[in-house]
């Protein structure tokens, strides 16, 4: 199915050459591509020149002072695209020069975000300092995790936003280090949470939602989010941008294929696997049950003969007994 386009010679989005005729066409795409494809979602908030975007979208997180940030930019390959490890689609920023953190848009539940987030926390983390070098190098690492799913962990909060640190069993205000900060948002939850704390993160939730809603927000977030719909817009128009955010959408609609295929064979599996055990339980039962019949017809029967030939063993006895006298 190819991209929808609306053909228009007043509006400049794209131009294609024609080689022929030596002239532009401009043609307008009518659909923006999802934020929440982990790709589009890194050229949005992981880019250099965007910035005060990711500065913005952090600060509403995080609720750090951010008066200095940088990103770093990894060029994305296409073979990149088509896998999910070591955090390539991660976005990678520097608070204030020394504060890391890390930025990860999940759309698949393959149930271990829980230990994902953490490993990439350890990454960013270690790789500070180098062997031999000494610990006090070592500053504060920031996981943010933005989840399209709930986590299994989680339902009993009903907050969609959580933020975790290292803290004492019984003496939960006492933090044992700051150095270690995780934050989750699951997305089904904001969508239909109230909750007041949340509402300067719902404009956000709202455009990786829907980028063409409008909401109420503060001037700040404001002028962070209509930059963020603008770079949207221009890469929703950019060819070869769509190509590649449609290679990485084409390999999570295969991952959620694969989970869904191994979730209905595993339905199936142990669907024949309980009814073996019924069929084996019930085949037992009714052997059990013959060999009972079996063993009571022919305990009767033994009783039935003792019954009626006790006169023959009373003779046989008296028989006996007479030839011993004699």
């Amino acid at each position: 199915m190819g991209i929808p386009v609306r053909r228009d010679t007043t509006v400049p989005y794209i131009n294609i050459c024609n080689k022929k005729s030596k002239t532009k066409e401009v043609v307008h795409i009518e659909e923006l591509l999802d934020p929440k494809n982990d790709y589009v979602f890194k050229r949005i908030f992981g880019r250099t020149g965007n910035e005060e975007i990711t500065k913005q979208l952090l600060d509403t997180i995080i609720k750090e002072e951010i008066n200095e940030i940088t990103v770093d930019e990894n060029p994305i390959l296409e073979k990149d695209l088509m896998d999910d490890k070591l955090g390539i689609i991660d976005i990678h920023a520097k608070i204030n020069k020394e504060i890391d953190v890390d930025i990860e848009m999940q759309i698949i539940d393959k149930h271990n975000a829980e230990k994902r987030i953490i490993f990439y926390w350890s990454m960013l983390y270690t790789k500070q300092i180098k062997a031999g070098e000494d610990y006090m190098k070592l500053n504060k690492t920031i996981a943010v995790l933005i989840a399209d799913f709930e986590l299994k962990n989680l339902q009993n909060i009903p907050k969609s936003f959580t933020k975790w640190q290292i803290r004492e069993e019984e003496y939960s205000t006492v933090i044992l280090t700051d150095v270690l900060e995780i934050c989750i948002i699951e997305l089904p939850k904001a969508k239909r949470n109230t909750i007041k704390t949340e509402q300067e993160l719902k404009p956000w939730i709202v455009f990786l939602e829907n980028p063409k809603e409008v909401v109420e927000m503060s001037k700040a977030n404001t002028v962070a989010i209509e930059k963020a719909k603008e770079v949207l817009k221009e890469i929703s128009e950019d060819e070869h941008e769509r190509y590649l955010a449609f290679l990485r959408q084409k390999y999570i609609m295969d991952q959620k294929a694969t989970e869904q295929a191994g979730y209905y064979k595993g339905l199936k599996a142990g669907k024949e696997e309980r009814n073996a055990a019924t069929e084996y339980k019930s085949g037992k039962e009714q052997r059990y049950t013959r060999s009972s019949k079996t063993t009571i017809k022919s305990r009767n029967r033994y009783k039935n003969h003792i019954k009626n030939n006790r006169h023959i063993r009373k003779g046989f006895g008296k028989v006996k007994i007479n030839s011993i006298q004699k």
